[in-house]
């Protein structure tokens, strides 16, 4: 049975840190990439990050370029996705999914998420 749980997640004030979780289980984790997303009310879901199946190749969207690191734990069966110098505009749920998402974790199934708020 598949399964991604995101945590890590919580309040922090602007310029602090997060460092986001994602263990996944029911696939054979160290075969795939890995991306995670977030999406803020209102908003689409985007893409953030992604890192390929050895954790050799990483890449980021500009937006979070040089503030966000994403790492993978294939022992663990872990993603994680360190998070400085966070800006309110960076709240949202954060999700994680293997690439391709559809194939490997089946149409439509995303993990619970983990929620980033930025206040001060």
């Amino acid at each position: 049975q598949v399964q991604l749980v995101e945590s890590g997640g919580g309040l922090v004030q602007p310029g602090g840190s997060l460092r986001l979780s994602c263990a996944a289980s029911g696939f054979t984790f160290s075969r795939y990439a890995m991306n995670w997303y977030r999406q803020a009310p209102g908003k689409e879901r985007e893409l953030v990050a992604g890192i390929s199946a050895a954790g050799s190749v990483t890449n980021y969207i500009s937006s979070v370029k040089g503030r966000f690191t994403i790492s993978r734990d294939n022992a663990r069966n872990t993603v994680y996705l360190q998070m400085n110098s966070l800006k309110p505009e960076d709240m949202a749920m954060y999700y994680c999914r293997p690439v391709p998402g559809d194939y490997v974790v089946g149409r439509g199934y995303w993990g619970q998420g983990t929620q980033v708020t930025v206040s001060s």
